[in-house]
């Protein structure tokens, strides 16, 4: 008879939060509607908290907006959130993230994130890729202290500025290195 480890467990229960995640996404449900309606909020906040941002998204070829991302660990962790792409005022596309990491860690935390894409190209790249990974290409501009943000430096040396916020939890720090973006039907 086998017997289960923990780290067989915890590597089985972060692969099926993907799974049970999409069951709510069947034919004509609502999860367009409800994902479109916390991506509203979740701008709105943005708007409202950091003025400044209004400019970047006037600058940008389309935003990626993840109203909630979860993420928990224990040594092994995970997160995941779902969200929409909006060029031109428009959602064109549903997204999700993932993520999975293994290292010094224990606690759980939520945050929304907006990924604004500075330059077609690197909007263009992000649509075509079956499943898109955060990396090095991201410039981060995030406020925990609620400062003015200045995001007129980083736009012109960054195609993707990722703005991090409303974070709550008791997980310290949040980057978005190892996230991986894939497109869903809502």
């Amino acid at each position: 008879m086998s017997t289960l480890s923990r780290r067989t467990f915890s590597l089985s229960a972060l692969a099926a939060i993907p799974l049970l995640a999409a069951c709510n996404n069947g034919i004509g449900s609502p999860g367009g509607a409800k994902i479109d309606a916390r991506v509203d909020a979740t701008l709105a906040q943005l708007f409202s908290q950091y003025p400044e941002t209004r400019n970047l998204a006037a600058k940008s070829a389309g935003m990626l907006v993840m109203p909630l991302m979860t993420e928990a660990g224990f040594g092994i962790g995970g997160g995941y959130g779902r969200g929409a792409l909006r060029v031109g005022g428009s959602t064109v596309d549903y997204y999700s993230a993932a993520a999975a990491n293994v290292g010094l860690q224990i606690g759980a935390q939520q945050y929304a994130h907006v990924l604004f894409f500075m330059t077609q190209e690197a909007l263009s790249g992000f649509r075509r890729s079956s499943g898109w990974a955060a990396g090095a290409d991201v410039e981060y501009v995030f406020s925990d202290k609620a400062e003015a943000m200045r995001a007129e430096t980083t736009t012109s040396i960054a195609p993707i500025v990722a703005v991090i916020f409303g974070q709550a939890g008791l997980r310290f720090g949040a980057t978005l290195e190892g996230v991986k973006y894939s497109r869903i039907l809502p």
